[in-house]
Parts: structure tokens; C-alpha cells; sequence
């Protein structure tokens, strides 16, 4: 018989302890470093810093509304035949696109040294009481947001065959029936893996809105920092808080796109649950055998 023998694999061992090595000097030197470590769990549930996290989600997922809707119908903009909405559309990509969010968030915020009076006619007030942080995020953020999903959108659109389209429109559908109803639902396939990573990077962008005095988290950490001088350790509790804000919608993305794969897929991706159960079973059947 043969005797068949495992090819040793010495490189892994070692580059697997190399950087072992490396991540305990990390740590090491971390924990030797300047930090009041206790203050970290100490201030995580701070009353200002849960204030700060809500103010964080909210303008976040405002934003994100507002970039989705403005990408869809600047994505059907950038496809329309007429000349002057596509047009549009590709110049609204291009300049929201081509400048820093830090910079819109900042002309939003100033808008009122160009427009000291807002008179919309039915409507009149002073720019500085109208434009609020939260205004200014949200319309900063949002505006840029809207750009990128744009092009998203256009692509999942474009993923569908044109074929369907044209079926549609044998049957008598309008052009928006056949969007709403075939185009756009086949096409969230493809649009919503990207658009869930604009999500969790649009959490992290949000900390850009304390240049326009929006109370977020980031702006939390900082006013504690000022009066407790905990500078670094009020760095870690905000990574701590961004770093769950994103871990919690990247199951959620995962669960929305296990959800539209359904029609693309004939089996769907196992949930971390199944794979535990499967790994389990394995394990459990080779004790058996053994």
C-alpha cells in the first residue's frame, strides 16, 4: 500500500509566527504606552457619548436615504435619451464626485455668507437660522452620497438584460412600470452588496460633520477630551462604538443580499449560524468514527 504523507507546509509555520510576534509586540506596546485604560470602559456608556452614537446613526442613515433616492433617479437621468436630463445628471455626478465631502459639508455650513437671507417667497428667514448642523450634514453627506449611488444604480440597471425591458413594454407596461416593477427588483442583485458598503463607510464619513458643529460621536469623545484631558482614551471609546456600528450593519448587509440572491442563486450562502451547526455536526461525526 501507499502511504500517502502531507506536504509540511514550513513557510506558514513561520510567517504565522512572525506575525504572531509582531501583534503581541503591538499589544505590548500599547499597554506600556501612556493610556488610562480604565477611563475606555469607564466613559463607553457615557450619557453624552449614547448621545453622540444615536446623532451618528440618525444623520447616517438620513443621509443614506437621501443619497439612494438621489442616486435612482439620477441614474434614470444619466440613462434617458433626452440630451438635457442626462446632461444634468452626468454634471451633478461630476462635481458632487470631484469635490471633497469635507469641503461641501463646510460651503453648506458658510452658506449664508452668500446668501444672508433665504426668500423662497412663501418662505423667508435668516440663512444662519435655517442652515443647522444638521442640515448641513445631512445636505452635505447626502448630496455627496447621491453621486456615488448614481453610478450604483446605473449599473445594477444596466445588469439587466434589455431584453426584459422590452418584454414589459410588449405587455403594455410604461417605462416607470417597467422600472419599478422588473427593471429596478432584478437589479437590486446587484446594487445592494455596493450599496451596503457605502452604508458602513457613510458611518465613518459622518465623523467629517463635527466641521459643521453637528453633535456626533466623534464630537462626544472630543468635548469629554477637552475637560478630562483623556485625549487617546476617548479616541479608542469612539473606534470602539464605530467599530460596532459597523460590525452590526454588516450583518445586516449580509442578510440583504442572501435575501435578493434568492431568484440568482440556486443554494444561498449559509448564515454564520448554519456554518457553526455544520462545523459542529462535523466535528461531532469524526468523534464518532474515532
Amino acid at each position: 500500500m501507499i502511504r500517502a504523507i502531507p506536504v509540511r507546509h514550513y513557510g506558514r509555520w513561520i510567517s504565522g509566527v512572525v506575525v504572531l510576534a509582531l501583534v503581541v509586540a503591538l499589544v505590548y506596546a500599547f499597554a506600556q504606552g501612556n493610556v488610562r485604560w480604565a477611563t475606555v470602559p469607564e466613559k463607553l456608556f457615557d450619557p453624552s457619548i449614547l448621545s453622540g452614537l444615536g446623532n451618528t446613526v440618525l444623520i447616517s442613515i438620513a443621509s443614506m436615504a437621501l443619497g439612494l433616492v438621489l442616486g435612482v433617479v439620477f441614474a434614470v437621468m444619466r440613462l434617458s435619451k433626452n440630451p438635457v436630463t442626462s446632461t444634468i445628471a452626468w454634471f451633478y455626478i461630476w462635481l458632487f464626485r470631484g469635490t471633497p465631502v469635507y469641503v461641501q459639508l463646510l460651503i453648506w455650513f458658510n452658506l449664508a455668507l452668500i446668501f444672508p437671507i433665504l426668500n423662497l417667497g412663501f418662505y423667508k428667514d435668516e440663512m444662519t437660522q435655517v442652515m443647522t448642523p444638521f442640515l448641513a450634514a445631512l445636505l452635505g453627506l447626502g448630496l455627496n452620497e447621491g453621486a456615488y449611488m448614481a453610478e450604483i444604480v446605473r449599473a445594477g440597471i444596466q445588469s439587466v438584460d434589455e431584453g426584459q425591458t422590452e418584454a414589459a413594454h410588449a405587455l403594455g407596461m410604461k417605462q416607470t412600470q417597467t422600472m419599478r416593477r422588473i427593471v429596478l427588483p432584478q437589479a437590486m442583485r446587484v446594487i445592494v452588496p455596493p450599496s451596503g458598503n457605502e452604508f458602513i463607510n457613510m458611518l465613518k464619513t459622518s465623523s467629517l460633520v463635527v466641521a459643521v458643529q453637528y453633535p456626533d460621536l466623534l464630537r462626544a469623545s472630543q468635548d469629554i477630551a477637552s475637560t478630562s484631558f483623556a485625549v487617546m482614551e476617548m479616541f479608542f471609546v469612539a473606534s470602539i462604538w464605530y467599530l460596532v456600528l459597523t460590525s452590526i450593519f454588516s450583518v445586516g448587509q449580509f442578510y440583504l443580499e442572501r435575501h435578493y440572491a434568492r431568484g440568482a442563486l440556486r443554494t444561498l450562502p449559509p448564515t454564520p449560524w448554519q456554518k457553526v451547526k455544520a462545523n459542529l455536526t462535523r466535528f461531532s461525526n469524526r468523534k464518532a468514527v474515532a
